[in-house]
């Protein structure tokens, strides 16, 4: 039987590796504008997040939101938006990212309390949809499908 990774190489996969947090998270280390940050790949969050803070560092163009943002035990927060930045992990990039900025000061506090390092932001379903994303929790690997953008990069 071929292994998952011959298999989704096949399919025109990129195999990004991911660290287990020592609050049982899953890291992954992404750049956003060129910019390296370190992120939560939260599959249960509708949205990708940067921190409010962050818009500077990672050349985010912000715009008004009527969304609230909830989650982590925090409701009702104000949120900004970023529409079309770049994004890359690994191998795999796209040019059509779009982000809901807020504060994530409960998020780090909670890693902080937990001895885990602060994250920049959260990886969420969108971009997985958009990836096509497989995980495989067992070798603590995410693979995302190439996509047009990122057609010339090497496997």
């Amino acid at each position: 039987m071929a292994s998952l990774k011959k298999v989704l190489s096949k399919k025109k996969y990129i195999q990004i590796n991911l660290k287990k947090t020592a609050t049982n998270h899953l890291e992954i280390k992404a750049k956003i504008n060129g910019i390296k940050g370190r992120f939560i790949l939260d599959t249960g969050a509708s949205n990708s997040c940067v921190g409010i803070d962050l818009i500077e560092r990672f050349q985010l163009i912000a715009e008004v939101s009527d969304t609230k943002a909830a989650g982590a035990g925090a409701t009702d927060m104000e949120t900004q938006k970023s529409e079309n930045n770049s994004l890359e992990i690994g191998k795999w990039k796209t040019n059509d990212c779009h982000l809901v900025l807020f504060d994530l000061t409960h998020v780090n506090t909670a890693l902080k309390q937990h001895h885990a390092k602060k994250v920049h932001g959260i990886i969420g379903a969108d971009v997985l949809e958009q990836g096509k994303a497989i995980i495989d929790y067992d070798r603590l690997t995410l693979y995302l499908k190439r996509t047009k953008v990122n057609k010339a990069v090497p496997f």
